[in-house]
């Protein structure tokens, strides 16, 4: 795949329902620019493949994506091999996804397991008119707390990428402190068709409901998703609280050791599951 090919990708995640935009395919091609792929029919795109090194400890993959009208043809089981292999070429030790109900047999196949089980919320609502001027915002200076925690919860640095989403979206990346230390996060980006929330951490349930009220009084979208954790307690409590509601499971999977499994104690949401 190349920066040529992005329109392609997203003409694909759109009419598949997926709420990606140009910015998230930059995304995977500024940290892979040689790990994500494209199968042609033509001069059109008919399916992809991503994949995100983390540090040399572990590897995303991710969007394997079909063309609908191209469907049962084996293009997303080569992609997804593709993928795989440009990863083992790389030496990374260990591989991860996120899996629908639908891929998960597939990813079982080719030697996925289990780590733990995430579920989608989707908010569906009348947007406010405008955002609250008493939401406070992340600085540049609070990042590097935020970088530091968040490599510990996820297992490793991923700060270009986090930075990507502050430069975008810098009003809807939070952070919370007691008594002058980090107590919580959230980031998130404008989608094709929602505000997504995510990551979502949080030490105690007071700042998790306090990093989602201000999320969603931040957002000017009617439509906001947020992937959670189903062992987060708080997490589902208060999304059901705000008018969430549950749509679809997902499964988080592993290829190989995965010596580096983070900390999830904390965590309330993924980044998502194209990014970890």
């Amino acid at each position: 795949m190349t920066q040529q090919d992005i329109p392609g990708g997203v003409r694909l995640n759109t009419i598949t329902g997926w709420n990606q935009t140009a910015a998230d395919w930059e995304r995977f091609l500024a940290a892979s620019p040689t790990g994500c792929f494209v199968m042609e029919e033509g001069a059109t795109i008919v399916g992809t493949s991503a994949t995100i090194p983390y540090e040399d400890k572990f590897a995303w993959v991710g969007m394997v994506l079909v063309d609908p009208d191209h469907r049962n043809r084996g293009i997303g089981t080569t992609l997804l091999q593709r993928a795989v292999e440009y990863l083992d070429g790389a030496g990374i030790p260990t591989l991860k996804l996120d899996a629908t109900p639908a891929g998960k047999p597939l990813y079982e196949k080719m030697g996925f397991v289990t780590e733990y089980e995430i579920d989608r919320w989707v908010l569906k609502r009348t947007a406010p008119e405008a955002a609250s001027s008493e939401v406070s915002r992340a600085s540049r200076e609070s990042l590097s707390q935020v970088f530091d925690f968040d490599r510990q919860a996820f297992g490793a640095d991923r700060s270009a990428l986090l930075c990507s989403y502050f430069e975008r979206a810098q009003d809807l990346t939070l952070v919370a402190q007691t008594d002058s230390k980090l107590s919580g996060y959230a980031f998130g980006r404008r989608g094709f068709f929602a505000d997504h929330m995510g990551a979502w951490m949080a030490r105690d349930d007071d700042t998790a409901r306090t990093l989602l009220s201000r999320f969603l009084q931040r957002s000017s979208r009617d439509t906001v998703i947020v992937d959670a954790l189903k062992s987060s307690r708080i997490a589902g409590e208060l999304l059901r609280e705000s008018g969430f509601a549950p749509v679809r499971p997902l499964t988080r999977m592993y290829r190989g050791p995965n010596s580096h499994p983070g900390h999830t104690e904390s965590l309330c949401a993924i980044l998502g599951p194209e990014f970890g």
